[in-house]
């Protein structure tokens, strides 16, 4: 990619989310917007920032850049009104080369920066999924170029996502217009230069205007924060639909590291709970099963995963499981005879988790992507955690270990046979 520079357009004073300063600062799901933004394009190789910026709020962006280890070159916009063209045109002197230009109220998904740079032009998308296009900026296209551009636009041909990627003759447009026009927008500028389009279609990205656009994006931002790959069946089909709720609500009051104690905390109240009601126990142990799944998406909705992270919950996980279980075990009261069952059934709720981490760490692979069939597999921590409940509940609490020593090893035996196929075909 021959773009190394961005031009982010942030002059903006938030009139419509209520005056509360730049909404490129706005923090959606745990992360400023334009956190989001400057991550996303280091991460697809940009390596020069420009940020046009009101002047009033140089201190804040001076102060958020040095708080997050990003280096910018912020140009004053003293007219905002003027028009985010203007703001462009006001960039001008600080681009050599081609460049990104991007809107700093807009958020962008997985995926969406990495092609869109790979572009020329306005990236439009045809078909977008997560904005309301009455509201969005209609864009009519003729032998790949922009011929039309605007909101009043009838049956456009696609929709600008508020990102281009142009070169510096876009500014003779600019200075045409600043030349005659008290104010003007981007899209006059575009509807002059007619440049070409690139289009990437299916991910991410939308602009946030007022407060129902930003309670929106949260929502969807935690939406795509679920884990993908490794849920149970009872994860993808109920926890999950619980989980994001409670994640939406915590995401910017919370940080994962909280979310992950706090569910901690919950699953070893279960196991002491069974000391006084082993049925109150159960129900509390599935919750702490619902709530496993929170912190893992606050820290994915907030750009805040790390290894360091995922191995302390998982480690935390097994403590858990191995309380919760052996605490049921003393209050049933079980003869010695039966204690090898109980045994059987702590050792493989540990191996499950155990032979698929035990893969990556060999082989460096997520082994629910280089065995899809694994997914579909019982007897994942989620799936046990539910049994449990509802057999305790029933009364079949030695039943609950001999299924637990039974579904546990053939799954870590199917795990190992899927692993050995895997790598000897």
């Amino acid at each position: 990619m021959g773009t190394k520079t961005a031009v982010i357009l942030a002059a903006g004073q938030g009139r419509r989310m209520g005056g509360v300063g730049p909404k490129a600062l706005l923090r959606v799901a745990g992360r400023e917007i334009l956190y989001r933004t400057l991550s996303s394009l280091r991460d697809a190789g940009i390596e020069k920032f420009v940020l046009v910026v009101h002047p009033q709020y140089i201190p804040e962006f001076r102060g958020f850049l040095e708080n997050h280890g990003f280096h910018a070159r912020l140009i004053p916009n003293p007219a905002p009104e003027r028009g985010n063209g203007y703001s462009l045109h006001l960039a001008r002197e600080a681009v050599r080369g081609p460049f990104v230009l991007v809107m700093g109220d807009h958020i962008y998904g997985d995926g969406f920066v990495e092609e869109a740079v790979r572009g020329r032009g306005l990236v439009v998308d045809p078909a977008p999924r997560y904005v309301d296009r009455a509201e969005a900026t209609g864009v009519r296209i003729e032998g790949g170029r922009v011929i039309a551009i605007g909101k009043d636009i009838p049956n456009p041909d696609a929709y600008d996502t508020g990102f281009f990627v142009l070169d510096p003759t876009i500014f003779a447009v600019t200075a045409a217009l600043a030349q005659t026009k008290t104010s003007f927008e981007l899209s006059e500028v575009m509807a002059q230069a007619k440049p070409p389009v690139h289009t990437v279609s299916g991910k991410l990205w939308m602009d946030v205007d007022t407060p129902a656009d930003l309670k929106r994006a949260r929502a969807i931002l935690v939406s795509h924060a679920i884990k993908g790959t490794g849920d149970g069946i009872i994860s993808r089909l109920i926890n999950r639909r619980v989980s994001t709720r409670i994640s939406r609500l915590l995401v910017d009051r919370v940080t994962p590291w909280q979310a992950t104690w706090a569910t901690f905390g919950v699953g070893l109240l279960s196991a002491g709970l069974n000391l006084l009601n082993p049925a109150a126990a159960a129900v509390l142990y599935q919750v702490s099963s619902v709530l496993d799944g929170v912190d893992g998406e606050i820290a994915r909705a907030s750009m805040r995963t790390s290894p360091l992270g995922a191995w302390v919950d998982s480690v935390l996980d097994r403590y858990v499981d191995l309380g919760y279980l052996l605490s049921l075990a003393a209050v049933a009261r079980f003869p010695t005879s039966f204690w090898p069952v109980v045994a059987l059934g702590l050792l493989g709720s540990v191996l499950v988790s155990y032979s698929t981490e035990r893969f990556r760490g060999a082989f460096g692979e997520d082994m629910y992507r280089a065995v899809p069939l694994l997914r579909f597999l019982p007897g994942k921590r989620d799936e046990r955690i539910l049994l449990t409940m509802v057999l305790v509940l029933l009364g079949f609490v030695q039943e609950l270990f001999w299924v637990l020593a039974v579904l546990t090893h053939l799954r870590v035996f199917l795990t190992l046979f899927l692993g050995c196929r895997r790598k000897t075909a």
